[in-house]
Order: structure tokens, then sequence, then C-alpha cells
């Protein structure tokens, strides 16, 4: 397992976590065991936005002897006070006791990243902050139960409207190449709006959780992709940790099988993790566009062109510390001899030997 630093909470994540919306329908015995199997694989960070209320049961019996050693997601807005079934609700009494009822259940008693759960419009973040639901989390933080404050969204210009107002640690979103090239239920925002999304997060550090790396499974079927071309769940993986701001995956599991399944992803040649078969499926307004898949290598001068782009694309956003990581690479943009390998070999048609110019030409 690898680990990415989440630079607000200095917390180490792995890149590999675990989404629970089917996690109920495994049972107790095989919901532990896949539990187990992701805790042993190196798995730390655990969605517990469940699609059922009978997965918290399970996830006190997996976990609660390793409590101090994983991270919880525990989202304010997913109401199970009926009858345990899932719901999501914005009334604040409702919330209150739903999350009583987890930690109670979890038997634990605090939350690692407390989530503002599901904001996809504006006017549920008004109607959260009405509701004195915000203002409740804040309380909890200052009391430690709640040590991060988190916040679950699909939609590109809400994310920004609240991260403008409000402090927050890490951000749940969606992103797979279906939603990032607007196919999908949740492909919320354009290709450039969804890119200026990533690099804000990566600027401001703030974590992003992928939610729908697989767009519901989707991506992986030649009957049900958008683009009647099936991607393979290590290219989708790739894909999402590729984009600035991402820490970990959350795809969702219910066995041990489909855990073991995932941990594959360490054991993948860089063929079987290559992409950039997508450039093939890019609208227009992304066709251009650097994303970082590495397909041009390799460069026979030795520059890292994906990650000379990433710093690049970073630093024009004004992250300085991307521009501090590309001065300290010891191959970069000036010793590009523009050869036009790379240009050949872009999937995407980025002209990358003019663009390592411009590159060369803003970092002086």
């Amino acid at each position: 397992m690898k680990y990415r630093e989440n630079r607000k909470t200095h917390d180490k994540i792995s890149e590999i976590g675990f989404g629970s919306a089917y996690l109920f329908e495994s049972g107790m015995e095989e919901g532990v065991k896949a539990l187990r199997r992701a805790y042993e694989g190196g798995i730390n960070y655990y969605d517990l936005a469940a699609g059922d209320g009978k997965s918290f049961p399970i996830w006190k019996e997996g976990l609660s002897d390793v409590r101090d050693k994983v991270l919880y997601q525990i989202h304010f807005g997913a109401d199970y006070t009926n009858n345990g079934t899932y719901a999501w609700s914005l009334d604040p009494e409702k919330i209150k006791r739903s999350v009583d009822w987890q930690l109670k259940t979890l038997d634990t008693d605090y939350i690692d990243y407390g989530f503002i759960h599901c904001q996809d419009e504006m006017s549920d973040w008004e109607t959260y902050k009405k509701g004195g639901i915000y203002e409740y989390i804040r309380k909890l933080q200052e009391e430690g139960v709640v040590k991060h404050i988190g916040l679950s969204s699909h939609t590109p210009s809400v994310i920004h409207a609240i991260l403008d107002e409000v402090p927050v640690d890490m951000l749940m979103f969606s992103i797979n190449p279906g939603y990032d090239y607007g196919t999908g239920e949740y492909a919320h925002g354009g290709v450039s709006e969804r890119e200026e999304l990533y690099r804000r997060c990566e600027k401001d550090g703030v974590g992003i959780s992928v939610m729908k790396p697989f767009a519901g499974g989707q991506l992986l079927s030649d009957a049900q992709s958008p683009f009647r071309h099936a991607l393979t769940l290590y290219q989708c993986m790739k894909y999402a940790l590729d984009k600035p701001g991402v820490l970990t995956l959350l795809p969702g599991v219910k066995n041990a099988e489909e855990v073991s399944e995932l941990l594959k992803y360490y054991d993948q040649t860089d063929e079987a993790l290559d992409y950039s078969v997508i450039g093939t499926f890019a609208p227009p307004e992304a066709s251009g566009r650097c994303v970082y898949c590495n397909h041009c290598a390799p460069c026979p001068m030795g520059i890292d062109i994906g990650l000379v782009n990433k710093y690049y694309d970073l630093a024009k956003a004004g992250d300085r510390l991307a521009a501090e990581h590309y001065r300290t690479l010891s191959v970069n943009a000036s010793d590009c001899i523009g050869c036009g390998h790379c240009d050949f070999r872009c999937p995407f048609g980025v002209e990358q030997s003019a663009r390592m110019q411009e590159i060369k030409d803003y970092f002086g």
C-alpha cells in the first residue's frame, strides 16, 4: 500500500480506501472478512456513508479493535433513523439522532472526518446552514468529537462556493473519465471546471477522496460504458489517482475477494495501467489538454513529461508548492531537445515539445 498525506491534517491516507455502499449485502461474517482483508492490506481510510444501517455492526465487529489505526468518514446528512434504511436528510434533529446512533453502534466516541453531506445545490447549503447543522459539526469539532471537517458533493460550482465560505479539510467528489468528459448521471461541470476544481484542491491542500471511480461499474462494461468500450479496474484507478488533489479512492466493496482485486493494483504493469485509450473518447474541449497519463514516455532526455505538466498547471493556478517541486526536478522542461517523440505519442493531441518550451519560459 502507498499513502498520501493530507497537508491540512497530516494524516497519512491509503491510496485505496473502502467505500461502504454495498457492505450490508454481505452479512456479518463476510463483511467482517472484507474489512479485515482491507485492514491487513494496508487500507486505513473508510467511508461510512452506508447503503443501509446494517453495515454499522459489521464495522464494530471488524475494526473496533484497531479503531485508533483507521480513519472514518461519517456524513452529517446520511440518515439511518428510519429502521436503519439510508435516507438523505437536511433535518437537523434527524441528523443529530443519526450521528449519535452511528457512534453508539460503532462503539466509538470520535469521528476522524465529519462530512457536510451531499451538497449538490446551493439551496442545500443554505438550508444546511440555517438549520444549524454546520454549526453542530463545528461544535463537535471544538469538543474533540469531530477531528476534521469534510464536504461531499457532485457539483463543482457548489464546492467552490462552500470552499470560499468555510474551512474544509477533505472533499469527497466523483472522478472518472465518464464524468470528466460529460457523460453520466453525475457529470456536473465541464472539462475545464472540473480540472480547475482538482487544481484548487491541490493548491489549497484540500485532499480529495474519490467516490464512483468506476461510474457505478458502467465503465467496466462494453455494453454500459458511455464510450462503448470497457476500461479495467486498474485503468480507472490510475486515472483518478493521477488527478491533482486526490488522496484516496473509495470504490464500493462488499467482500474480501473484491478487496483483493483492488489491492492487485500495485502488481500491475505500466501497460496495464495505461488509460490513454480514453483519448479516443475525449470531447473536443478536452483535446490538447495534458491529463498526465505519461503515455508519451519514455523521453530520451529522461523528462517526466506528465509530472512537469502537472507542476506547471498547478503553478499557474497559484500553487507555490508545485513551483518549488518543479525546481527540484533533476530533469525538467529546459532539458527538452524538441525531438517530437512525445508529440507523436500523445493520444490527447498535446504538442508537448512546444509545451516544454512554454514551461521552460514560464519557470525561467
